[in-house]
This record gives structure tokens, sequence and C-alpha cells, in this order.
């Protein structure tokens, strides 16, 4: 099936996009916004509007295939992507990349999307943003022309093995870290409740203690409201390397710190994102297996998930061959092509490490319906409901989408074992 049309439009995404940097810092808070001036190079404001593209395929049939280009909520630190710009995304998309699909053939995802990663605009490959819009696309025209969900598309691509089965859900509060807890117990969400410890005076403690009683509160609070006493979320909370702020990066008192958190977690398992931001990320791979062996040795049961520095491809690569996280946050803008994502999480779990497909509250619908497909067929062991950070929406389309597809997979498989008798 060829495309015969190409364009694009501008989108809200799904949040807005924030200097992590001044933030970490101590930004004032003013409403809803921040106050002070941002540090991080292309911000004008410290919180701003995010910026989201649609891209549109008008395929020889008629059908119409979709997928959005976004960012994320701190895009330009860690070693991500600078922020996207509306003239230079337009010029990108409108004078290269759709022109080049017209004509093409949708039939063969993984092809299309490679030769789009492969692009080149004076020696520099496309914006990651518009990579992983576009290949959002091309995955749904590769389904529409094949007649099937993007998920078998995946795993007929990639050659993955296994039944295409529900993924556990993440859900984050945001900074309303504790009414959206309590619809996260509700709504019986996998993980929680990811907490934004974006800043170390009013969300960790100079001393770690507004998280450890935050913490403790979380688990009171699911014993109290689940309707199931087997209800036992995962406890997922992401610090943004505030623990290394407020424990001037000593390994061996973060280790401490991280034995309280898991006595305060109780039952539940508990995972820690980005605990120490170690500034590079050949430094924060050698931090974090430091900090994992030490764990290790003292016996303590928490997980550290990479989220900063562990961007690309090539950077995943890099943490799983030196074991050095336990679990992988797989952040799908910021691998480029959806295609990679699917690369990187099918190489996490072939070294043994966990899969979570992660990605931002700053997507879009879209994108995150296409991420769902591709953590379902490559068999994550977690995904996030995205995007914004009200909890019932993204819980919705993220869930929503994953039990649509199971019924659409197994309609089909019923149908044909019955056209065989």
């Amino acid at each position: 099936m060829r495309i015969v049309d190409a364009f694009c439009t501008q989108v809200s995404s799904g949040f807005f996009r924030d200097d992590q940097q001044a933030i970490r810092l101590g930004a004032g808070h003013d409403g809803f916004l921040y106050s002070g001036t941002p540090t991080t190079p292309g911000f004008s404001k410290i919180r701003e509007a995010g910026v989201a593209f649609s891209i549109l395929l008008i395929l020889d049939d008629g059908q119409i295939a979709v997928g959005d280009c976004a960012e994320v909520q701190y895009a330009g630190t860690g070693g991500r992507a600078a922020l996207l710009s509306r003239g230079l995304v337009l010029d990108q998309l409108e004078g290269v990349v759709l022109p080049e699909l017209i004509g093409r053939e949708v039939d063969r995802f993984r092809e299309l999307a490679e030769w789009v990663e492969g692009l080149r605009i004076q020696s520099e490959p496309l914006l990651t943003a518009l990579r992983y819009g576009v290949s959002q696309a091309i995955l749904h025209g590769a389904s529409l022309a094949a007649r099937t969900t993007m998920a078998e598309v995946v795993q007929r691509e990639y050659g993955i093995e296994g039944e295409i089965t529900a993924v556990p859900i993440f859900a984050q509060t945001g900074d309303d870290r504790y009414l959206n807890v309590d619809k996260m117990i509700v709504k019986e969400v996998d993980a929680l409740p990811h907490g934004l410890i974006n800043e170390v005076d009013s969300k960790l403690g100079r001393d770690g203690g507004i998280l450890l009683d935050y913490v403790r509160w979380v688990t009171g609070r699911i014993s109290s409201l689940r309707q199931d006493e087997t209800y036992l979320p995962r406890l997922h909370l992401d610090t943004y390397g505030t623990i290394g702020l407020a424990f001037d990066s000593d390994l061996a008192r973060i280790a401490d710190y991280l034995c309280e958190l898991k006595v305060a977690a109780g039952a539940h398992e508990l995972w820690i994102e980005h605990p120490i931001d170690a500034g590079s990320r050949d430094a924060q791979v050698e931090t974090y297996v430091a900090l994992r062996n030490r764990l290790r040795k003292s016996g303590v049961e928490v997980a550290l998930v990479v989220d900063e520095w562990c961007n690309t491809l090539e950077d995943i690569d890099l943490f799983t061959a030196a074991d050095a996280a336990d679990v992988i946050h797989v952040k799908t803008p910021d691998l480029g092509g959806i295609n990679k994502t699917v690369e990187a999480l099918l190489m996490v779990r072939q070294r043994g490490l966990r899969t979570y497909c992660g990605g931002t509250c700053n997507e879009t619908d879209l994108s995150s319906r296409v991420s769902t497909h591709v953590a379902m067929a490559c068999h994550a062991d977690q995904m996030l409901a995205k995007p914004g950070m009200g909890v019932d929406e993204g819980v919705m389309i993220v869930r929503n989408e994953m039990l649509r597809t199971l019924a659409l997979v197994k309609r089909t498989k019923t149908l044909a074992d019955e056209a065989k008798r």
C-alpha cells in the first residue's frame, strides 16, 4: 500500500515543558507556574506550553495513518535533545521528510522507519521528535495495510514470540501527590505514585524525612482504601537526582537512606528512579554500578531505575552492558523512531534487566496509544500511563488501548480458528 499524500499540523501536547535544572535549584511556585529565571538553554520561562505536531499519511485506498511528534517534559537536560522549535520542525517536515514519503510503500514498517532514521540534513539526523512522530504514522500505516493491530505488526517484523498480553500500568501524581494517589488506588493501577520528587527542601527533605513520611503515608493509604486485600501495587518513585543532592552524593549514606525507604514501603516492591545525577553519561554508569553493588552487599531489595543520561539506543547499550541498573526507563520520545523503542526494549530484556516502556506526560493521546502497542508486543515489565498529570486521562488512554487490542487479537484468532474448521 502506497502513501499518496503527506502533511502535518500543530496539535496540543498533554502537559508542559519545564526547566528541570531551575526547578531542582529551588525555583519558587507562582500558582501552577514557576517564578524565577530559566537556566536551561531554549527556555523563555521555567514552565512553558508543550509543542507537538501530527503527521498524516493518506494511503492509496483512502485510509489515513497518523503519528505525533512530541518532546519530553524536561527537554534539553540530562543529555536530551534541545527544545522543539516550531520553525525548525516545519522546515524539516515540509521541506524534506513529507515530500520524500509520498509514493513509498508502508507495508514494511521496520524498513521504512529505518529509512527515516537514516535521513540527514546537513549531515545531521532529523530532530528526535520528528523521527518519533513519523515512525508512529508509518507503524499505523503498516497496520492498516495488514488489517491488523500495530502490536501484531511489531511482533511479526521483529520475530517476537509469545502472546500479546496486557502490561502493568504505572501512573504519576504530578505535584498533587496525595489526592492523585487516591485515584490510583481506586482504579487499582499496578505501580504508583511517581511523586515528582524534583526539589529537595519541599519534597525530599534535607535529611530525606519528607519523602520517608510520604512513603509511609502511601502504604497506609493503600491499606485503608483498597477493596481487595491482594492489591499490592509496586511503589515507584522518581527522585530526579535529589537524593544525591541531599546526601552530597555519598553512596554509603544514600544506600542507608534507600534501606529506610524500603522499610517504609513494607511488603511493596520498591523502584527508585534517578536517585543521583552524576552530571554525565559515563559518570552516571560508574555511579549506578557502585550504588547497585553497595545495595546488593547490604541485601537491600530496591530496584534502581535509570532515566537521565540514558536516552538513545547507544546509551541503553552502554548501561545494560555495564549492568548499571535494575530497570531501564526506555523513554520513548528520546529514542527517535518508535522502531528504536522496539530495539531498546528487546535489548534490555535479552540482557536480563527489567523494561519500563515510559515516556512523558508531555506526549499526546496518539503517541501514548502507539507506545502501548509497542509495550505489549515487546512484553515490557511496565508501561507509563500518559499523557498528562491528572491520572484519570493517562490511565484511561493506555488501559483502554490495551483492552481494545487484546479484544481484537482474541477476536481475530477466534475467527481464524473457525475458518479452519
